[in-house]
């Protein structure tokens, strides 16, 4: 049936690192160019907006109180995205003229929260170019604390998309089980899992959720390089001074629900990747299991999911009147 087929386009691209402005006009570029190639639903990784903080693990970024990693840290949250003051506007501008959906990787700066701390942020935009959900990654991994604040599980959701229901985490959240487990509980049969880059990240995973839920599972993935650091970038010397070829390399990738690959890695360069998805696979192998369906024991075994936005106070005015 014709209504069982998604078109998605995996954008593996560089940002304009650190420049939140110059990066979302890329990101629209892109956009427009998966709205010609007939995609339903186009996707970015990780962090993409403005970029992912690579500096961190490079430039002895644990040291506390350190006078440039204070102002490296100033200028990442000048850059941040905020969704409120309609810094994606141009991009649910396109996703509305083209009747297509998008997920996106940012670093946002969220007024609800201060304003003043960087959530990695997972957000998605329907068809009507309306931002419908906002998923702030749970736990940042390991070096990524330094500069990012834990969320919340408001964005747990997951979203229909034709025969399609589509979520979304962020990197090393798809490895907890727990997490998963929310969206599959939903109905989920479309992952969407950002990266900020590397074929070490996704060249597992990606198979493996598959398996697990039977369901696809796009791994889409950012790129960097030592060329695409502005050379006016805070500790330009230390960051390419005999730096790699690749801080990430891509790996964006797609798995049926069988667990093989539609689309392997694609590692080492930019490019839009379109694949054509349809939903059948996903009925025919739910078959022989479905873990939150006919093959599950809620009776038993039972998740409870808090998915309030997280503040650090409520306010009660009363009746002002």
């Amino acid at each position: 049936m014709a209504q069982d087929h998604l078109k998605v386009g995996l954008a593996q691209i560089a940002p304009v690192w650190l420049n939140r402005k110059k990066t979302i006009q890329k990101v629209v570029q892109y956009a427009v160019d998966a709205a010609t190639k007939g995609a339903d639903l186009v996707t970015f990784g990780e962090a993409l907006v403005p970029g992912y903080p690579f500096w961190v693990e490079l430039t002895d970024g644990a040291r506390f109180n350190s006078p440039a990693q204070k102002q490296m840290y100033a200028h990442y949250l000048d850059q941040g995205v905020v969704v409120e003051r309609g810094d994606l506007d141009e991009l649910c501008k396109v996703c509305a003229q083209n009747n297509m959906a998008a997920y996106i990787g940012i670093m946002e700066r969220a007024p609800d929260r201060g304003g003043h701390s960087l959530y990695c942020s997972l957000v998605y935009i329907d068809r009507s170019g309306k931002v419908i959900s906002v998923h702030r990654k749970l736990q940042p991994t390991y070096e990524e604390r330094l500069v990012w604040a834990q969320g919340d599980g408001n964005g747990l959701q997951v979203h229909k998309l034709g025969e399609f229901q589509v979520g979304g985490l962020n990197c090393y959240e798809n490895w907890l089980p727990l997490a998963r487990a929310a969206l599959y509980a939903q109905g989920e049969d479309l992952r969407v899992a950002v990266w900020p880059g590397g074929a070490h990240n996704t060249q597992d995973i990606t198979r493996f959720i598959a398996l697990e839920s039977r369901s696809f599972v796009v791994s889409v993935s950012g790129l960097m390089r030592p060329q695409d650091i502005p050379t006016d970038t805070q500790f330009y010397d230390e960051l390419t001074t005999n730096a790699p070829s690749h801080f990430a390399n891509g790996g964006s990738a797609v798995a049926g629900p069988d667990g093989k690959w539609i689309l392997e890695p694609q590692v080492g360069e930019e490019g839009l990747f379109v694949v054509e998805l349809d939903h059948a696979r996903v009925r025919e192998e739910r078959q022989n299991l479905d873990i939150v369906g006919h093959y599950s024991r809620p009776d038993v075994t039972q998740l409870n999911v808090n998915r309030r936005r997280q503040s650090t106070a409520i306010f009660d005015d009363g009746d002002k009147n």
